[in-house]
């Protein structure tokens, strides 16, 4: 019965398919932008606790500190060290005359704390040599590659010794590093506090965070408490960062709402085409399922089939379209598109369309109920 008519089992599968296809890859982008909201995070991973002014609502919303706060952190009990980072963005001058703004990151002179994950070539600790930056591979390939002689000409890729103009400074590309991509996917530099806060513009308040690492027996929460009732700053674990940053672009944003009402229009597609297609194959094969009936069948074993056969569909189609998303995170690596499927999203997907098949399972059965044996002796 499911295979008889391959135009109506090919069409079910198709919309269960296209569902998962779009809850999967829609779920998939946006869990992409929110990791990329925190992805300076992820790239910093030596420090347990992020101090940073009370009023800072998300990891890029720097509200820079005096330095004497530094001091007063490496005060508190049971902090083991604490050191200066630079977070801002200065403009770039490339080659040709344009502008780019970059984030530069400055790192603690004498540690060089919070550095580049992955060294692509080059070493961290050639930041010491005078005028030195690293930036990133994409940016290095993309944003601030040198331009070529036409507009139509290739751009050639930055490398080790080539010079960049940050704020009317002189710069030296002493390293390329790979970093996880940000949300406003603007080039990073790094290089040291004392350079970083030399090239920004100037203020009375330069310093943007104070990484700190706790001794080792002492609580996290508890040190936090003592820095935030001595120095009046507030102080995070990094997944309390992380939550902070997405808690703030869930609430501040549309981003939420859009992907949300993609992915429920997918859902109402599914409902509606296999819905809809499964009913008519029910109808279509009331004689069979009549006759079924007239044998001895019971409703039970009529239910079982017809189950059978939706999950059948349900499998097959979440498979398919499941299969294609996963091609997008292929086609998107090392590019723009932000895609990251955690296997939550499978899961979810395939709650959904269990749920879709459920739906038109539940409307089917119904008719199957209220058929009577007799249909089979009709004209």
């Amino acid at each position: 019965m499911l295979i008889g008519n391959k135009g109506k089992f090919f069409a079910m599968i198709f919309g269960v398919a296209l569902t998962s296809l779009i809850i999967t890859q829609q779920s998939s982008i946006f869990v992409g932008l929110m990791s990329r909201t925190v992805g300076f995070i992820f790239d910093t991973p030596l420090p347990d606790l992020w101090v940073m002014d009370p009023k800072v609502q998300f990891v890029d919303d720097i509200k820079p500190m005096q330095d004497t706060k530094l001091l007063q952190v490496r005060g508190v009990q049971g902090v083991e060290w604490a050191v200066p980072l630079y977070k801002g963005s200065i403009r770039a001058r490339l080659a040709n005359g344009t502008f780019q703004t970059c984030n530069v990151i400055g790192l603690d002179d004498a540690t060089l704390v919070g550095g580049p994950p992955t060294m692509v070539s080059g070493r961290v600790a050639d930041l010491r040599l005078a005028d030195s930056v690293i930036v990133d591979e994409a940016a290095a390939q993309g944003k601030l590659a040198k331009p070529g002689p036409t507009p139509q000409s290739p751009k050639t890729p930055l490398k080790i010794g080539d010079l960049l103009e940050l704020n009317d400074n002189r710069a030296v590309v002493v390293g390329i590093a790979r970093t996880t991509r940000t949300f406003q996917s603007q080039p990073i530099v790094y290089t040291t506090y004392s350079r970083a806060t030399r090239f920004a513009p100037r203020e009375r308040k330069l310093l943007s965070f104070i990484l700190a690492k706790v001794k080792p027996g002492e609580d996290f929460t508890e040190v936090a408490r003592r820095i935030n009732g001595q120095t009046g700053l507030a102080a995070y674990t990094a997944p309390q960062l992380k939550g902070l940053t997405i808690r703030y672009f869930m609430k501040n944003t549309g981003i939420p709402i859009n992907f949300g009402i993609a992915v429920g229009l997918g859902f109402l597609v599914g409902v509606a085409i296999v819905g809809q297609t499964f009913y008519s194959f029910i109808t279509d094969n009331m004689r069979y399922l009549g006759i079924l009936k007239a044998m001895g069948a019971k409703n039970n074993v009529l239910f079982t089939m017809i189950i059978l056969q939706t999950f059948l569909v349900g499998a097959l189609g979440s498979g398919i379209g499941m299969g294609i998303a996963s091609l997008t995170s292929i086609i998107s690596k090392n590019s723009e598109l932000a895609f990251y499927m955690p296997w939550q999203i499978p899961v979810v997907t395939v709650l959904a369309t269990t749920l879709i098949t459920l739906l038109t399972t539940i409307f089917s059965l119904w008719k199957v109920i209220r058929l009577e044996p007799g249909i089979v002796f009709r004209g």
